[in-house]
């Protein structure tokens, strides 16, 4: 049995954000205020939640700073969480508005050196705080900022899938976002009982792709890289379908179409339902 490695991500952050200046700096007007995938969001919409996500980050964690917004917010569901980040990411949005693109670039430049030079203070094998869609316990910090490195690579996709720019899809920078996303699979199966040690094979195919297996035993369900007895259940997508799913870019429905589950059906659906982003 082997257990998954740690993730560790700090070092493609300044790449990333080089990635996403140069296709920003490269942008007519026409495509700053092109439709994505989120709706009523433009390009420059992302690009704004982007600069946001960086100042909040960098306010709350290095600086300690307690947004007045969710002060007196219900945090404690799923839903009350997803709901009040949704009205909280809308606010910035409509209130950043008035930046250009010129100085949005700029400010994003900033952010980014200043993020990344943060999460280089932080231990990554120390615990920090709760992974919402990953499990209710404390994390360790490194999943937090791969976390994070999926959030930006994610809303980097959303803004070149809208200005039919594809990039940022080499192993390098696509494997970690795969490996960081399937660590929402053991909590996508905590309501899923389990006895006898059972196996679930998942593979992802393409360049960027790769194999894990979720194991279970005693009602519990661990990830890993290899185990010792045959998977009961196999389920195979593409590196496109995978992350488009696990983020909501595609149905449950249309990624079936597009995966091949063999062996047991009902735990290989299961995995259908998982989510790797508060959504």
């Amino acid at each position: 049995m082997q257990p998954v490695d740690p993730i560790f991500v700090l070092d493609l952050f300044p790449q990333e954000r080089q990635r996403l200046l140069e296709l920003l700096s490269g942008l007519s007007e026409q495509e700053w205020n092109a439709p994505t995938v989120c709706p009523g969001w433009s390009v420059k919409d992302i690009a704004l939640h982007l600069l946001g996500d960086d100042i909040g980050y960098l306010s709350g964690r290095r600086d300690h700073f307690s947004n007045p917004f969710f002060r007196h917010k219900d945090m404690h569901t799923w839903e009350s969480l997803v709901k009040n980040l949704n009205e909280a990411n809308e606010l910035w949005v409509q209130a950043t508005a008035r930046i250009s693109p010129q100085l949005l670039c700029e400010l994003l430049a900033l952010t980014g050196k200043q993020f990344h030079a943060y999460l280089q203070t932080l231990d990554q094998m120390a615990l920090n705080g709760v992974v919402s869609w990953a499990g209710p316990d404390r994390a360790p910090t490194w999943l937090d900022t791969a976390r994070e490195y999926t959030e930006r690579w994610l809303h980097q996709q959303q803004i070149r899938d809208a200005v039919n720019k594809p990039g940022l899809k080499e192993r390098a920078f696509f494997y970690p976002i795969l490996d960081t996303f399937v660590r929402a699979l053991p909590h996508t199966y905590r309501d899923v009982p389990v006895n006898t040690p059972t196996a679930l094979k998942f593979v992802v195919t393409g360049e960027a792709g790769g194999t894990w297996y979720l194991f279970g035993a005693d009602n519990r369900w661990s990830l890993y890289t290899a185990v010792d007895l045959p998977p009961t259940t196999t389920v195979t997508m593409d590196q496109e379908t995978c992350w488009r799913l696990f983020t909501k870019g595609i149905t449950r429905e249309q990624a079936s179409t597009r995966t091949s589950i063999t062996g047991e059906q009902v735990p290989g659906q299961q995995l259908l339902s998982t989510v790797s982003i508060i959504a």
